[in-house]
């Protein structure tokens, strides 16, 4: 053991840090391709939760149903709104996170129903 304890001469190791390098993002048309269809994904998604959110807005409205429940599916329409609208710039990341916050507030609003 006279060799110094950072250094890793072991063949699988070595094979696994080449298998590491090929992951197939050389082609930049590839990437853009699949940063242009996560883009359109979050904002078609957070447009359907949004209008899907104002419609049961709207349909509990119209019913006998306490006020928090409309308010819940609006605010989380309104959450879904604005991810698509980050979906639609480029913060795909966040759209997610949003989209998530903002079924997790309708399925609060239909906890009350």
């Amino acid at each position: 053991m006279s060799g110094r304890p950072d250094s890793d001469t072991d063949p699988e190791s070595a094979d696994s840090e080449a298998a590491a390098g090929q992951d197939g993002t050389d082609d930049p048309a590839e990437t853009e391709e699949d940063a242009r269809r996560a883009r359109w994904t979050a904002a078609g998604t957070g447009a359907a939760l949004a209008l899907a959110g104002l419609a049961a807005a709207l349909l509990r409205l119209t019913r006998s149903a306490p006020a928090l429940v409309p308010a819940a599916y609006g605010g989380g329409a309104a959450v879904c709104a604005a991810a698509a609208v980050l979906g639609s710039r480029g913060r795909t990341r966040r759209a997610l996170w949003l989209l998530i916050a903002g079924v997790m507030v309708m399925a609060l609003g239909d906890q009350f129903d």
